[in-house]
């Protein structure tokens, strides 16, 4: 972890330190700016000259003449200058290359700050429910957040890996109702269980799920039947009246405005249907902490758990402390109670409990049901002021989770404030884009998401295809090789998924991820390996004295430079995306070098030392920013 001022540090330190004698004036730092300098110039650092021409009174061929010529004389390291218009191009010599070389060759941990040296932050990805296996949302989502966190621990901070395990609600009760009601009954007199059935917790948990949503469809359309025909008189009053005004709405409206008002009416009737009416009020059982349902609760999550230790393991990501919204939801019950009394909320004729937020642009949010029972919202308040107590030197929170909730975290963040919890003004919402199929937009309830789990395995096969089709597989055993193609496999997926920029929604494209061509993860992975093969084929590094690097040998140590700036970037915007874009520019770069440069044929040994010294560097970065996105590298392929 050693440290060196940069070239433009040097350069802008002079400048301000000399200010009176070159410019008559103290100036102000800002004032020394720098840009990257054009292809077609000959240069390497590029100083902005327009600022000091009219302190200078002078044009700016002239301006650049005097400062070029100060700082020449005054740092060694610059080897000549040119003028092109307002901007002083610096050419920087060999030798501050070399050096700056041997320093990056001598920082084992090189671009990482020292670990816990700085401020503690909490990074929550994941958070699933537990009526439901993960599917290809909570991938993005997960190596997201567990590469933030890498990437964070870089840049010096202690780091907490957390999720919030949605393990309650009305979406359990359904998995739960359905399994009661509709698993089969086998020979032994029981009910499917992942025991008996071979089938992982949390896909048979879904399985019910979406068996819920089924039959609820089916008794809402047996409802809507008895509407359409004016029996209603076993249906409440409120419903049968929303359902004729939605009726009246539908003359003369467009085929997009019908299915819209159809949606409505059936949600109005999915009200009315025993099935929710019994999860309602299994939900409330469970509240009350009934025994039996209590028991179901706890087997069928459990079941979950394990499920999706498995899922995670094969992920390659973890978790320091985990959170159960069971264990926080009454922690934020409790907190709402308290401040409704102090006139933070208010509660309405029905006994249900809002906060009025329309002064901020807002709206007016319900925090307890008229029966007594949480909401999201109610828990996450919970588990915040949970995570403060737990981890009393916390800086921050930031929570992992998609921009379809935006408003939700603006509302928390407000709700916090406003309960005078100071530490909420660090809470950040780190939103990122939803991903995309070519078949459209997943729903979980249809049924129709993609499987984390089976998407994970289809990659590793069709990594492991195109392996076997490549070849170069000699000297390794079966188990070698299965290694070697579920690190290209789980690679290429998660590089595909963290080189777009968080924000951004994304489509993602199977086939594309594993490809040894273009921005992806096996072509990284394949650079790596090959500067190894590189180097065991050289016999080892040697020292070298000193030599004149070539132009294409200066901009890799350029790139290299820019390293410990990428990382502190990545983590200033929290986007592994930084990482993942200049790992592919210089892999880019490194390959048009070996194609152009001899390394293991040149004749002088100090040049051919420099270039594989030079490429072992290469090959350290690459590692260390794949390591930052989750991403394993291949020793060969």
């Amino acid at each position: 972890m050693s440290t060196s001022v940069s070239i433009n540090d040097q350069i802008r330190e002079i400048l301000f330190e000399n200010s009176m004698l070159l410019f008559g004036i103290q100036i102000e730092v800002n004032l020394i700016q720098f840009q990257k300098t054009r292809k077609e110039v000959e240069g390497d650092v590029t100083l902005v000259i327009f600022p000091f021409v009219k302190t200078l009174k002078c044009s700016p061929i002239e301006a650049g003449e005097k400062i070029g010529s100060f700082l020449k004389e005054k740092l060694p390291a610059i080897h000549s200058f040119n003028i092109v218009s307002g901007f002083l191009n610096f050419v920087i010599s060999s030798d501050y290359w070399l050096t700056q070389l041997n320093r990056i060759n001598q920082d084992a941990a090189y671009g990482l700050e020292k670990p816990n040296s700085k401020s503690t932050i909490m990074v929550e990805y994941s958070s699933p429910n537990t009526n439901k296996p993960l599917h290809l949302g909570h991938l993005r989502n997960n190596f997201l957040g567990f590469s933030v966190a890498e990437i964070l621990k870089a840049n010096g901070h202690k780091v907490v890996k957390t999720q919030i395990i949605n393990d309650r609600g009305i979406h359990i009760c359904k998995s739960m109702l359905a399994w009661e009601k509709f698993s089969p009954i086998n020979a032994k007199g029981e009910r499917e269980t992942p025991a008996n059935t071979g089938l992982k917790g949390d896909k048979l948990v879904g399985k019910y799920y979406v068996e819920f949503d089924k039959k609820i469809n089916q008794e809402a359309q047996l409802i809507i039947a008895d509407w359409e025909k004016g029996e209603t008189s076993n249906y409440a009053s409120t419903s049968i009246s929303e359902f004729e005004k939605l009726t009246a709405l539908k003359s003369g409206k467009d085929e997009k405005a019908l299915k819209g008002i159809d949606d409505k009416i059936k949600e109005l009737a999915k009200n009315e249907t025993s099935l929710l009416k019994e999860a309602k009020e299994m939900l409330v059982k469970w509240e009350a902490r009934d025994p039996q349902v209590y028991l179901l609760w706890t087997t069928m999550n459990n079941w979950v758990y394990d499920g999706f230790a498995v899922t995670y393991k094969n992920m390659g990501v973890d978790f320091d402390k985990l959170y159960y919204e069971s264990d926080t939801f009454t922690l934020g019950k409790d907190i709402v109670i308290e401040g409704l009394q102090k006139g933070v909320f208010y509660k309405k004729e029905d006994g249900s409990v809002w906060i009025d937020l329309t002064s901020e642009g807002l709206d007016e949010k319900l925090l307890l049901r008229s029966d007594g029972t949480t909401v999201y919202m109610t828990q996450d308040i919970g588990t915040a002021v949970d995570r403060y107590k737990d981890f009393s030197d916390l800086s921050g929170i930031i929570y992992t989770v998609g921009n379809e909730q935006d408003y939700h975290f603006k509302v928390l963040f407000l709700i916090l404030q406003k309960l005078g919890y100071s530490w909420a003004n660090n809470c950040y919402h780190l939103s990122y884009g939803m991903v995309d199929l070519p078949s459209g937009k997943m729903k979980s309830r249809e049924g129709t998401v993609v499987d984390a789990d089976d998407l994970m395995q289809d990659i590793v096969i069709q990594a492991s295809e195109l392996t076997k089709e490549r070849g170069h597989l000699e000297g390794m055993n079966s188990e070698e090789i299965q290694s070697l193609c579920r690190t290209i496999g789980m690679g290429g997926l998660k590089y595909y998924l963290l080189k777009v920029d968080p924000r951004k929604r994304m489509m993602f494209n199977p086939e594309e991820s594993i490809e040894l061509n273009g921005n992806t993860g096996p072509f990284i992975q394949y650079a790596f390996a090959r500067i190894n093969s590189l180097i065991n084929r050289s016999g080892g590094l040697k020292s070298y004295n000193s030599v004149t690097l070539k132009p294409e040998e200066i901009e890799i140590v350029k790139i290299l430079l820019d390293f410990p700036q990428v990382i502190k970037e990545a983590g200033r915007d929290y986007s592994p995306a930084v990482i993942a874009n200049y790992i592919f520019e210089l892999v880019k770069l490194f390959n048009q070098f070996y194609q152009a440069i001899p390394i293991l044929i040149e004749e002088n040994e100090d040049v051919k030392n420099m270039r594989l010294t030079l490429s072992q560097n290469v090959s350290k970065v690459i590692a260390t920013s794949m390591n930052l996105l989750g991403v394993n590298v291949p020793e060969r392929m």
